[in-house]
């Protein structure tokens, strides 16, 4: 199969030695991306959450940094996962929404909707610098899982991989569909995040070499089907409205366990020099969205909106930087960053080159240093199939502004993939019905401040014009043709 031929010239082993810019750093960190699956910025309890206890995750902030201003690259799970993964936008990919399982040929294409083998990914990148790698969890980026029709994860760089399509089904509790390396496992025993974490632990304690390593532990955990222990659904009982909330909260109480349990391997064996980062993919499901989301309790704190929206509450995220035996920043801190960023981090901190193609995330090194970064690169989300009727969003340093798409006298239809079909379309849409956000004053995205800061407001809302035309310039456009 062409693209799977292509994958394996893109992933060279090389244990070349570097020299970083650096001073953080005088040998290669182990790396550790922890990944949340609808958990809201509101879910923890050193987010302001007044019932779920997450000690685990409250005392990694309070050893390292603390986002207030931390983002998803896309307010649902694949195209954020692949924003993730490349450093990229997603809709540079084509991932413009979540992918759906394989079916029937569908006249959107969708699918036919992956992550495409000459996406340049961070396990590539970090293999060529000598790294081990590893993925443990959700995957969902392909329409055509464990097939020989897509790449899987090990065609982007994955050494081993133990991953799901989608959700963990039928639920978190025993579920029967993970594939560890291309084999299908069958039905296991135990909760769906312990079970990540127990594969990582087995993974790291067997790895033949002492090669760096760089883990994604992708947690099911907190999105639907959930399901939790009863001993800890029990203890939330009382503080919850009904069952299914304590089911929600004993779930997010469930993930923190199992990030204790890493957390505690990884001080014992490799606390010398790890770094561990902590957010979600996306803000929290709306509660009874669909017929499956009753124990969808999550909270998006003070934010606007929910997963699905490109207000806050769909994009900004509980994020946790805690770097095992270096001296970094420590506290709370305001800095913009992006889960693109990671990708032009981790090459920064471990030697490794750049894919030679336009990044949309920037270097963490600053923040992580002093707590504070300049955003040079605007983050901006583009989503099709937006709830809210702003489907794009741009967020700078201090500043955010949102637009409608519209064709002449019609706005722009909702639609989850871009192909021949539509290009066109979408191509002669434009920008309409700007709204501006101060977000030092009001987070809550409240109070529409285009009248009162014109100068900022034309500023804005040509910078938008301008990444959004070139955004939409490079976007992959799904075709049937040589299919």
């Amino acid at each position: 199969m062409k693209h799977l031929k292509t994958i394996t010239f893109l992933l060279p082993l090389t244990t070349t030695l570097f020299s970083c810019n650096s001073q953080l750093n005088e040998t290669r960190p182990n790396i550790v991306v922890i990944l949340c699956d609808d958990l809201g910025y509101g879910d923890l309890s050193s987010y302001g959450h007044p019932v779920i206890q997450t000690p685990n995750l409250d005392k990694l902030a309070e050893d390292g940094i603390k986002f207030t201003s931390f983002y998803a690259a896309a307010p649902v799970c694949s195209p954020s996962r692949a924003g993730l993964l490349t450093g990229r936008s997603p809709n540079r990919s084509g991932i413009y929404d979540w992918i759906h399982p394989s079916g029937d040929k569908t006249e959107n294409c969708l699918d036919l909707v992956h992550l495409q083998a000459d996406q340049q990914t961070i396990p590539a990148m970090l293999k060529k610098v000598g790294y081990s790698t590893c993925l443990s969890g959700k995957w969902h980026l392909n329409s055509k899982f464990n097939s020989d029709a897509q790449p899987t994860p090990g065609y982007f760089g994955f050494d081993h991989w133990f991953a799901t399509a989608n959700i963990a089904r039928p639920s978190h509790e025993n579920p029967n569909n993970f594939v560890r390396d291309g084999r299908e496992v069958g039905e296991l025993k135990g909760f769906s995040c312990q079970l990540v974490v127990d594969e990582v632990l087995n993974w790291l304690q067997n790895k033949k070499t002492a090669n760096p390593f760089y883990v994604e532990v992708c947690f099911h955990e907190p999105h639907e089907p959930v399901a939790s222990p009863q001993s800890l659904v029990a203890g939330y009982l009382p503080k919850s409205i009904n069952k299914n909330q304590a089911e929600y909260f004993a779930n997010v109480a469930n993930m923190d366990n199992a990030v204790g349990r890493l957390v505690k391997y990884l001080k014992e064996n490799d606390g010398e020099n790890t770094l561990i980062i902590f957010s979600s993919d996306n803000g929290p499901e709306t509660l009874n969205r669909y017929q499956r989301a009753k124990r969808s309790y999550g909270s998006p704190g003070p934010l606007k909106g929910m997963k699905l929206w490109t207000t806050e509450g769909g994009v900004r995220v509980p994020g946790i930087l805690y770097w095992m035996g270096k001296k970094t920043f420590n506290g709370t801190s305001d800095a913009v960053v992006s889960s693109l960023d990671f990708m032009p981090t981790f090459a920064e901190i471990s030697g490794a080159e750049l894919p030679g193609r336009e990044m949309d995330g920037q270097s963490m090194i600053p923040v992580i240093e002093t707590g504070k970064m300049h955003r040079d690169k605007p983050l901006l989300w583009t989503f099709y199939d937006a709830i809210n009727e702003h489907r794009v969003a741009m967020r700078t340093n201090d500043w955010k502004i949102l637009a409608r798409l519209k064709n002449d006298t019609t706005y722009l239809p909702k639609m989850d993939n871009l192909y021949d079909g539509n290009e066109t379309l979408v191509r002669k849409a434009g920008l309409v019905d700007f709204e501006l956000y101060n977000m030092n004053e009001d987070i809550e995205e409240a109070m529409n401040v285009a009248e009162k800061y014109p100068e900022k407001f034309e500023e804005m809302k040509n910078l938008l014009k301008t990444e959004y035309s070139e955004l939409l310039k490079e976007s992959h456009i799904w075709s049937r043709e040589g299919e």
